[in-house]
């Protein structure tokens, strides 16, 4: 059974994007492991050692997107939800201060560019619930209360 990696439209394409330059990248880096398997002993040659492993990861990580791509769901983002799901764009009140989040999946995370996962301590407790609800989300430094002013 298919398990299906959601994704917003701007997640998809970033890794479209990433897997064509990989793609483009791999020729040129197989043309160097190429040039340095040619100037003798690999065995102690550095520089094919650097570009196997080169080839090596990028391979790697174009294995991992056609994974990825081949279970991704785009999410549909609605801009009249009145419950927090995949994909909204959040506005909440901690400590006096607003700041805007999405809800992503940890494919897509990236909390320093306002991105949460939904299976984060924060993302687990938003999602489902509504403008005007308060959560409480334990932190290092003891427990933060938000309030959630807006979805999108």
């Amino acid at each position: 059974m298919k398990k299906w990696i959601y994704l917003t439209e701007s997640g998809l394409n970033e890794l479209r994007r990433q897997y064509a330059e990989l793609i483009a990248a791999r020729s040129l880096i197989v043309d160097r492991v190429k040039s340095a398997r040619e100037l003798g002993d690999v065995a102690e040659n550095a520089e094919y050692l650097s570009a196997r492993q080169e080839l090596e990861r990028t391979e790697d990580r174009i294995s991992e997107i056609e994974n990825i791509l081949a279970c991704a769901k785009q999410i549909d983002l609605y801009s009249n939800a009145k419950n927090v799901g995949l994909g909204s764009l959040v506005t909440l009140c901690a400590n006096n201060k607003e700041r805007i989040l999405q809800i992503v999946s940890t494919i897509e995370a990236d909390p320093l560019n306002g991105k949460i996962s939904d299976e984060s301590p924060l993302g687990k407790k938003l999602l489902g619930k509504a403008a005007g609800d308060r959560i409480e989300v334990e932190a290092a430094h003891g427990a933060i209360i938000y309030t959630i002013i807006k979805i999108n």
